[in-house]
């Protein structure tokens, strides 16, 4: 499966040069000048990825996302949401990477087959990154002003995990 994985990544190559060469192209400066425009937009986007970064460190470092956890937990109780899956509630609209933590953390403390384990793998895979989502292209693009991207996107987050928990209550209830 490696050798296949790789040699399909240098007959791409092959090919787009081969199309490139056909087209009567300038292949290499074209490739030049794609290459300067990405280091132009990662350029843009670097100062709203490197503010998003030091958010993610500074709120989970701090514990006051442990502290936020334990605040909603009894309102989480009451609508049975899993009170495990709140640390992942809260990271997983600002940080993939975090998230994919706090999920590895759920499923080795409670177990992939758990109530907990299994919202926390459905919400995963129905909530976005948000706040990594909106600061890699309206920072792309050079747009400051998000109007009502990001109040709407967090809606569609709460959705998710709202939802989650409802899919795994209907389709896989633990026994």
């Amino acid at each position: 499966m490696e050798y296949i994985s790789s040699a399909s990544v240098i007959l791409i190559v092959l090919a787009i040069i081969s199309a490139g060469i056909f087209q009567k192209k300038e292949v290499f400066s074209l490739f030049a000048e794609g290459a300067a425009e990405g280091i132009r937009t990662i350029l843009q986007i670097a100062p709203s990825i490197i503010g998003l970064v030091l958010m993610v460190t500074i709120f989970q470092e701090s514990g006051f996302s442990g502290f936020i956890a334990e605040l909603l937990s009894p309102l989480c109780k009451m609508l049975g949401f899993p009170e495990e899956a709140v640390p992942l509630a809260l990271i997983r609209p600002v940080s993939g990477s975090g998230a994919l933590a706090v999920l590895d953390n759920i499923l080795s403390q409670n177990g992939a087959d758990s109530f907990a384990g299994r919202v926390a793998s459905v919400m995963m895979g129905s909530t976005e990154t948000t706040f990594y989502t909106i600061a890699m292209y309206f920072g792309s693009v050079g747009i400051s002003k998000t109007g009502c991207t990001v109040p709407c996107a967090l809606l569609a987050d709460i959705t998710g995990m709202i939802m989650s928990v409802v899919t795994v209550c209907i389709f896989l209830p633990v026994t």
